[in-house]
Order: C-alpha cells, then structure tokens, then sequence
C-alpha cells in the first residue's frame, strides 16, 4: 500500500511541475508583454528551476541535464546556428555553462 502512494504522488507531483512549467511560461510572457523586467527575470528563473526539479524527479541528474545542455550548445555551435551567428549567444550560454 505504501508503494501504491509513493507511486500516486510522485505522478502528483510530475503533473503539478508540468502545469507549474506552463504557469511560469504565461508569467513569462506577460513580463515580456508588459516590459517589466522583474517578471522576466522571475519568470525566467522560475522555468529554469522548474525543468531542473522535474528532470531529477524523472530520474535525470541535475549534472546529467548540464552536460546535455553542453552538448547541444556545442552543436548549435559548430552547425552555425544563427544566434550564434548574428549574437553570440550560443558560445555565451556555454561560456557561462563551462564556468560554474
């Protein structure tokens, strides 16, 4: 029985971060819409920290999800994406990535 509610709430849990991820993005959307600073970089925040928690709630380490991160960064990289291009922001996120 024990098992039966670990199970329960940890699928309680997964779906509170899903629609916690989808609350954090509208939050998001509208600091953007509204220019408001804070709430962009709350919002920001928010989606940053809410993908890490559900990624180690489904099993993938917080380590596991940097080095993934990484990795496709240096892809974007190396295949010319645009931002890297026109911005630089591609080798800037890996940079920042590389240096914690």
């Amino acid at each position: 029985m024990d098992r039966d509610v670990d199970l329960a709430r940890h699928a309680k849990i997964i779906e509170w971060l899903k629609t916690e991820i989808v609350d954090q993005m509208a939050h998001l959307l509208k600091g953007i819409w509204e220019g408001n600073h804070h709430k962009i970089v709350d919002g920001l925040a928010s989606l940053v920290a809410c993908c890490y928690i559900l990624g180690r709630r489904l099993g993938v380490s917080l380590h596991s999800l940097d080095e993934a991160v990484l990795d496709k960064m240096k892809k974007h990289r190396q295949e010319g994406h645009q931002l890297e291009e026109w911005y630089g922001d591609i080798s800037a996120v890996e940079e920042h990535l590389r240096k914690r």
